[in-house]
């Protein structure tokens, strides 16, 4: 499997994780949520992987405006859902690869993959 990294093209968060594969000379794909969608399997796979609870973005925007309604009761099912539907909940960066595996942008934990 090829790097491939999911996120959205201006959150500064991906930026940082972009600039630094960049200059560490890491080969990736860039896959635009907003533009190209969230592949379900890939979803489910990170849900299966990390957890609903860590994969779903509850600090941004997109999920505080939520009505109360559609927060109240969150399960895997209902947040993947969520995260179908608005892709903006999801948590990024997510990089995938031969043995890589990474949630979130954090310089020490991906020096140490790559």
């Amino acid at each position: 499997m090829a790097l491939k990294l999911y996120g959205i093209p201006n959150c500064d968060t991906v930026k940082k994780a972009r600039a630094f594969l960049a200059a560490a000379g890491v080969a990736h794909e860039f896959h635009d949520y907003k533009k190209a969608g969230v592949p379900t399997d890939a979803l489910a796979r990170w849900v299966d992987r990390w957890g609903w609870e860590a994969v779903l973005n509850r600090a941004g925007t997109t999920f505080k405006a939520l009505p109360e309604a559609d927060k109240a009761g969150l399960d895997a099912q209902k947040a993947m859902a969520l995260m179908l539907a608005n892709p903006s909940m999801i948590k990024r960066p997510i990089v995938e690869g031969e043995g890589v595996a990474l949630i979130g942008f954090k310089p020490d934990a991906w020096a140490g993959a790559f």
